[in-house]
């Protein structure tokens, strides 16, 4: 077969700079996900500075958890509306602005004398990270051969789903060790290897049309995604009824209608189709992705008061606590392109989500004050086996749904998705976490003093801060949060077990087409890296 066969003649991109050879398709994938990573690192990574920024600025709890969530508004708001412009105005020009504008906002914000340049900067960096996540991988899709592209994007996955992990223990160590301010050294670093890497490696791609821009469709989309999140990251904190809460997802509902019926209306020069949700490709990976993604944002939330208040774990002996299952989670989203070559996508899916639903299982059976650790640890390592397999299928029947030219919108609702998931895992498994302990904790509370009992009542965190002042009281006050909060984490984690079980019906009925892919022996795989790079596939 020619290298003329090969590429399409109607939707071939402009190139700058030729085909990839396989060195430089390592370059490629090193730069973005590197550059991924910088992006991901600072989603999580500020949680661990809470104490040091209140104190600093004297700043209120409200205005801190505003500056941590602010990025990830910023970040979710402007993925769709950024990710289609990277199409056309070329991917490389937006991946290398993105990386500017991420890299400034960080170093103001390292640097930042008060709450409210820290608030401007990191919604600096909210708009950089939109820049780059929904390109990097883009540029995968629309660069690797197809029988090199589920590989690459099994590792865009690890880098995605473990990154946050690996980013938080590497921001608790700093806290440790150093200042917290050089938490914004990490992703600095990490972007200035990604641009020089960017620059040297990845070829330019952007896609021609001959419709204007949806402008009406990206500035609806970006109301629905505020508001949407904006009320699952107000809600926890202060109430769902409140009226900012309220009012979010007023805009978020009203503003979603809006974008599906001018989307509808759009047809060809729409920003998304939404008529593509009824295949099975995009519905199902979107709808894996979004579970997954909870599951593991509302099992992070529920661990971490374990490590600490149960455990009695510093922040950084609890973060490394996580990283078995970020690992586990990254090695097995390599492995996931090989299994859903040999058994098909939807399998594949499939069994992965039955895997992390057994480690939900696991951690609901086992998990008790006395087993500590070890309790909790067979658990971790099935759910991050588990997301790890279901991930990097799901993302590429996401991509694959779109085409070429909309590679861009595809990458940012696969981003969008993920997020929204995390904000839903948070918000939910965190409410169960708390229903639970509050009525477990009722009945465990007699003979302790009203006010100290209602101060516990709270959260274990509370029990956990007053117990040494209560004198004689104390060792049955941290009993009784200790094992009230175990109470709860087992109520959310046979809920995350009944929502996987529905999510495995649904993708075993309704998944992505089950086909499989021969697999190449080395030979194969030789004369295909040192060949020319497919530059294509069919959409």
């Amino acid at each position: 077969m020619t290298t003329d066969q090969l590429v399409p003649e109607a939707a071939e991109p402009a190139r700058d700079e030729g085909t990839p050879d396989a060195r430089q398709l390592r370059g490629i994938l090193t730069a973005v996900s590197i550059a991924l990573m910088a992006v991901i690192a600072s989603v999580s990574g500020l949680n661990v500075a809470q104490t040091h920024m209140a104190v600093e600025y004297g700043a209120s709890q409200s205005t801190i958890l505003w500056i941590i969530n602010i990025y990830t508004l910023t970040l979710a708001a402007l993925l769709l509306p950024l990710g289609a412009i990277g199409d056309r105005l070329g991917r490389k020009p937006v991946l290398v602005a993105g990386l500017g504008v991420f890299g400034a906002a960080n170093v103001v914000a390292g640097l930042a004398p008060t709450a409210e340049i820290m608030l401007a900067a990191r919604v600096a960096g909210g708009v950089g990270a939109a820049m780059i996540m929904p390109i990097t991988l883009a540029v995968i899709t629309s660069t690797f051969p197809e029988e090199q592209r589920g590989r690459a994007i099994g590792v865009w996955t690890g880098v995605a789903g473990g990154g946050g992990i690996l980013g938080m223990f590497l921001s608790a160590l700093l806290v440790d060790v150093a200042d917290w301010r050089l938490l914004f050294a990490l992703p600095v670093v990490l972007v200035l290897v990604a641009l020089a890497m960017t620059l040297k490696s990845v070829p330019d791609s952007r896609e021609k049309s001959p419709h204007r821009f949806d402008t009406v469709g990206a500035l609806a989309s970006t109301a629905a995604v505020i508001g949407l999140v904006f009320v699952l990251q107000e809600g926890p904190e202060h109430g769902w009824t409140t009226p900012a809460a309220l009012t979010g997802l007023a805009v978020g509902l009203f503003a979603s209608a809006g974008f599906v019926s001018w989307e509808l209306h759009r047809r060809d020069a729409s920003l998304l189709d939404v008529r593509l949700f009824r295949e099975r490709g995009l519905a199902g990976g979107s709808i894996t992705l979004l579970v997954v993604f909870g599951v593991q944002a509302g099992v992070a939330v529920v661990l971490f008061p374990f490590f600490q208040a149960v455990l009695g774990w510093s922040g950084l002996v609890s973060t490394a606590a996580m990283m078995p299952m970020a690992v586990m989670m990254m090695a097995a989203s390599g492995l996931a392109p090989v299994l859903a070559a040999r058994i098909g996508a939807r399998s594949a899916m499939a069994a992965g989500i039955a895997l992390a639903a057994l480690g939900l299982a696991l951690m609901a059976l086992f998990v008790s004050v006395e087993g500590g650790y070890l309790s909790v640890l067979p658990g971790l390592l099935a759910i991050g086996l588990g997301m790890g397999l279901s991930m990097t299928p799901s993302t590429e029947a996401i991509t694959a749904s779109l085409p070429r030219e909309k590679q861009g919108v595809a990458s940012a609702l696969n981003d969008v998705t993920r997020e929204f998931g995390t904000a839903l895992g948070v918000a939910l498994l965190g409410a169960l976490v708390s229903a639970g302990y509050r009525d477990a904790i009722d009945d465990r509370l007699h003979g302790i003093p009203q006010g100290v009992a209602d101060r516990a009542r709270e959260g274990i965190a509370n029990a956990a801060e007053i117990a040494p002042g209560t004198g004689p009281d104390a060792r049955e006050l941290l009993h009784a949060a200790q094992h009230s909060f175990v109470e709860g984490w087992q109520q959310a984690m046979w809920a995350g077990v009944a929502v996987m079980g529905v999510l495995f019906v649904h993708v075993a009925l309704r998944g992505p087409k089950n086909t499989t892919t021969a697999v190449r022996n080395e030979d194969e795989t030789e004369a295909t890296e040192t060949g020319p790079a497919r530059l294509s596939r069919s959409s």
